[in-house]
């Protein structure tokens, strides 16, 4: 599956998909968002809590994108639009990463960074196939009730950037691991040796910092160095119980090496 043309990002998408990216990273930026939001940033920049900084987010997204009013909204429709918020596609992202908000989720990265999914309930081989068809029918059934969830995305994104860089200032690379039983959302692009290889990952995957919770995922663990600049969300990033338990980050893919890890230790 080839990645789009365009893009809404600094860099174009064949170089956000490269494995030499991944192991060189660059920082990614959202054309327009931080500009636009000027002031929000501003704000962070002023609050040393992290607590805080996250309690700012969540009351400008609901100023922003009106989701504290779902309430007042005469209409069910136009109810369930507002309710339907970040946090609600976040929560259907860890229940099924293959439903309609993950298939949300996955539309945005496509639309944003121009790589296109390699998997949604099945492998995804073309914009041609079926497979690629279901996705989109899913995307479209999945955002068709949403108070501009694209946009809602943006600010998360670069919320989780400006955090990834307050905490954890100069790192560009983090080791996470994600549970797999087979390599069939994973295809192998070249073994590299006995249990290192480069894979194809899809273009949104959730994995966690925990190595042992990766376990709770598969019979195998893939081990990989992910770029801070790829990473749309990371558990603790809001700083609360709100959905943390899950510990899982949502990684961009793109060609990742990988170590393949088949024993319950390293």
């Amino acid at each position: 599956m080839q990645s789009c043309c365009t893009n809404y990002c600094s860099l174009p998408p064949w170089v956000i998909a490269s494995r030499h990216f991944n192991r060189y990273p660059k920082p990614l930026e959202l054309q327009g968002v931080r500009r636009g939001h000027a002031g929000f940033f501003r704000l962070l920049d002023a609050e040393t809590d992290p607590r805080r900084r996250t309690a700012i987010f969540h009351d400008y997204m609901d100023v922003t994108f009106q989701l504290h009013q779902w309430q007042q909204q005469k209409t069910a429709g136009g109810r369930k639009s507002l309710k339907n918020s970040y946090l609600r596609f976040l929560r259907g992202w860890m229940f099924d990463a293959n439903g309609r908000e993950g298939a949300v989720l996955k539309g945005w990265v496509e639309s944003r960074f121009g790589l296109a999914p390699t998997y949604h309930g099945q492998p995804i081989a073309s914009i041609q196939s079926e497979a690629y068809q279901a996705y989109l029918i899913d995307r479209m059934r999945g955002s068709a009730r949403s108070s501009a969830i694209q946009a809602q995305f943006d600010l998360l994104f670069e919320f989780a950037q400006y955090e990834l860089q307050r905490r954890h200032a100069g790192q560009t690379l983090f080791e996470m691991y994600r549970g797999i039983y087979d390599f069939a959302e994973h295809p192998v692009l070249e073994q590299q040796a006995p249990h290192h290889c480069v894979v194809r990952l899809n273009n949104l995957n959730s994995f966690t910092s925990h190595f042992e919770r990766a376990w709770e995922f598969g019979s195998r663990v893939l081990a990989a160095k992910v770029p801070a600049s790829k990473i749309l969300f990371f558990s603790g990033l809001f700083c609360s119980a709100l959905l943390r338990g899950e510990e899982e980050n949502l990684v961009i893919g793109g060609e990742y090496e990988v170590e393949i890890i088949t024993g319950g230790f390293r």
